[in-house]
């Protein structure tokens, strides 16, 4: 019979709670803390907030910024709709009127976008007709009246900026360490990016473009650095980390086209397609497979999945911009907003 372990007792415990009759349930008092740091106290025990927050850094800060967000795009309607109010020229219009009249006059939205959509989408072409090509144009046309509407906002406040008070969540920071992992990118540069990633994860192939966007714009400014954390249940995952450090054996400038070729063919991640692969790169073969055979740096990798874990990596890519959390391939404007601030300081 295997152990009681405390998580399975805790959903047992909410289990019989659920059945009971209502009276035996445990006593809450809700009220201000006792002193700074403090989340609850009974007697002479204390938990603090810190322990509160231990784990959950990452489900804490999304569910601020879905308050953050929620506030902010209330703040932008009524600022807009005051701006509007002001406009000599609203008297008469409705809203819905005005907008277009004005403010999204020249949203057009043609053919040859609505086919630059459906590609950048990869909708197969069995499924576009002519009801899918009209809701991809309302899409469309949504986004880009939105964003004709900021660009009429920054008009009305290019001269008054709007002060915000609404406090901004901050991102969980944590104390990651570059340690012998491959980097590219300036070696003191103000800016370090570590990614935590997986060869044979297809959102990871997106985070590699990423990167990639991101040494372009930034060069020297920034680090970034790559670790492993293959993950379990991607059967190739763990040779392909071993062969990208195999890779890197040779030179950091290896490691990165490996790093490509992986990520451009990650249907080709077993031992044979590898060493296919290390060929494309320029490898020294020979070299590269007698590294790969003795598994020369499985400890590494696994060394690289326990840091991970310690710094709370639950899924790939993971992303620490100088020690901020960022999880997933997010769009590059979310690393630009926090790499800009970084730099500022």
């Amino acid at each position: 019979m295997k152990a009681l372990t405390l998580s399975t007792f805790m959903l047992m415990l909410v289990g019989l709670i659920a059945c009971s009759n209502g009276t035996s349930k445990p006593s809450y008092l809700f009220k201000p803390a006792v002193k700074e740091g403090i989340a609850a106290k009974v007697g002479e025990m204390e938990v603090t907030n810190a322990e509160l927050a231990d784990g959950i850094e990452s489900e804490l800060y999304e569910a601020e910024s879905k308050l953050f967000d929620i506030k902010f795009n209330k703040l932008k309607t009524i600022l807009l709709q005051r701006y509007m109010d002001k406009d000599s020229r609203k008297k008469g219009l409705t809203n819905d009127e005005f907008l277009e009249k004005y403010i999204s006059k020249d949203v057009k939205i043609s053919e040859k976008e609505i086919e630059a959509f459906i590609k950048d989408q990869n909708i197969p072409a069995e499924h576009i007709n002519p009801q899918v090509r009209e809701k991809i144009k309302g899409y469309l046309e949504m986004e880009r009246k939105k964003e004709a509407v900021d660009k009429w906002l920054a008009d009305q406040t290019s001269k008054t900026p709007v002060e915000i008070y609404i406090a901004k969540p901050r991102r969980p920071t944590f104390p990651v360490e570059v340690g012998n992992a491959p980097y590219a990118g300036g070696k003191d540069a103000k800016v370090t990016i570590v990614e935590y990633s997986d060869f044979q994860c297809p959102f990871c192939a997106k985070g590699a473009d990423l990167l990639r966007d991101i040494k372009k714009k930034y060069g020297d400014k920034v680090k970034v650095a790559f670790k492993n954390f293959p993950l379990p249940f991607h059967n190739h995952a763990e040779m392909a980390a071993v062969a990208s450090l195999c890779a890197n054996e040779q030179s950091m400038g290896a490691f990165w086209k490996m790093h490509d070729e992986m990520f451009m063919n990650q249907e080709s991640l077993d031992k044979d397609g590898l060493k296919k692969l290390a060929g494309k790169a320029g490898l020294k073969v020979d070299d590269f497979e007698k590294c790969l055979s003795e598994n020369k740096y499985l400890a590494q990798v696994r060394s690289d999945m326990e840091d991970g874990k310690k710094l709370k990596v639950k899924s790939t890519p993971t992303f620490f911009v100088n020690g901020q959390l960022i999880n997933g391939a997010q769009p590059m404007e979310v690393f630009a907003e926090l790499i800009d601030e970084e730099l500022a300081k």
